[in-house]
């Protein structure tokens, strides 16, 4: 049984696919030129919502209907932290290779004198992390969890 079909590794599941699609929306982005455009990072919260709550259905699904608030809660903030993780480290190595993108953002960001890629990267998972943190809280409002006494 791998990752992928292991009901009992659902967040590494969802976060690897979170991982994936934010990787590939920044490669298609760069790709066409539109990499500086900051507004665009929106949609990464559109990629990471529904990879937060595919991976919540799964779960219910997989654990006969049931799921508690607050294993949801963690298992949606495990799924956004592992694909914020795997995003964050393409991250860090894109900047370490393309020094030309790096300086970019040294020369055009507010803040950009004060971040390399060390700064970038971590940057960018602890906004993942707090938007998952986020994501997940607004979506359990739409999902049925179990009551307290069940």
């Amino acid at each position: 049984m791998n990752v992928f079909s292991n009901p009992e590794r659902i967040a590494e599941n969802y976060g690897i696919r979170i991982g994936a699609g934010l990787i590939a929306y920044f490669g298609i982005m760069y790709l066409v030129g539109l990499g500086n455009h900051v507004e665009l990072r929106l949609l990464n919260l559109i990629i990471l919502a529904a990879g937060v709550f595919y991976g919540l259905k799964k779960f219910k699904e997989t654990h006969g209907k049931h799921i508690n608030y607050f294993r949801a809660l963690a298992t949606g903030v495990s799924i956004s932290t592992i694909g914020s993780f795997i995003f964050a480290t393409f991250l860090f190595v894109f900047m370490k290779a393309n020094v030309g993108f790096m300086n970019w953002i040294i020369e055009n960001e507010k803040m950009g004198r004060y971040l390399n890629p060390y700064m970038g990267s971590f940057i960018v998972l602890l906004e993942g992390v707090f938007s998952g943190l986020l994501v997940t809280f607004v979506l359990l409002n739409w999902i049925d969890t179990d009551e307290v006494t069940e």
